[in-house]
């Protein structure tokens, strides 16, 4: 399984993937987010579903950029759903054939040169998107579930790069403690808005296990402040 999460606020784009791949009895760390940076062009893709559909599709794309120019990030997304379909076309009854289901989600963000702002897209494996913008400040593709809770409650358009980093890093952290299929090394990208520059960090489980247990204790903390008096009624009941 995967987890990745892309964040758009009014400051720049976020972008967090985990690296855990399994298969089988399997697991091995593989790199889930690929960047693409040249003059007045910045864009990172990340991707959950069927690694070899992913490898073929990145690899067509790849080669789109090297003969053509795109100037809004719409155009470079239409052209990445364009080569999802292609492998499709090529791969997709074999795969399913085989007992496995064509699946690729992808997150896609960044800016080029004519977009008047940062942007960030959900592309679906039929080659189809959404964007990403007021009211939907976030994007999880993988095993989703766990981590949006504290999404939802903290993360608006004005919201810091900062703090979209610990949000979102809390939600990764939500999601490997509920489940045995995300785990460390995460990947993280960060754009802030105009720069045309995106920033790369790995983080070690031994890099922030630290905020994991100090997030642990905050949380038993909170939860013994919280009032009890509306409890009371019912617990007298039990006397």
């Amino acid at each position: 399984m995967t987890y990745c999460l892309g964040i758009k606020v009014k400051e720049g784009l976020l972008a967090i993937a985990d690296t855990r791949i399994t298969s089988g009895t399997d697991t091995t760390i593989k790199k889930k987010i690929t960047i693409e940076q040249k003059d007045k062009f910045s864009l990172f893709i990340m991707t959950s579903g069927l690694r070899s559909v992913r490898d073929k599709a990145l690899i067509y794309f790849n080669e789109l950029l090297e003969t053509n120019e795109y100037n809004k990030l719409y155009k470079a997304v239409n052209a990445f759903g364009e080569q999802v379909k292609r492998v499709a076309n090529e791969d997709k009854a074999a795969l399913e054939k085989a007992g496995f289901k064509f699946d690729l989600n992808t997150i896609i963000g960044g800016q080029l040169a004519d977009d008047e702002e940062h942007k960030l897209f959900l592309l679906y494996p039929e080659g189809n998107w959404v964007e990403l913008g007021q009211g939907a400040p976030y994007v999880v593709i993988g095993n989703s579930g766990h981590g949006k809770a504290i999404l939802n409650r903290i993360l608006d358009e004005n919201s810091s790069l900062k703090l979209s980093l610990k949000t979102g890093f809390l939600s990764f952290d939500s999601t490997r403690v509920s489940s045995n299929n995300v785990d460390f090394p995460i990947d993280v990208a960060l754009y802030r808005k105009d720069s045309f520059h995106i920033i790369e960090k790995r983080y070690e489980k031994k890099d922030l296990e630290y905020i994991s247990t100090q997030w642990a204790e905050e949380l038993k903390t909170a939860l013994e402040n919280i009032s009890e008096d509306w409890m009371d009624d019912a617990f007298n009941k039990l006397d």
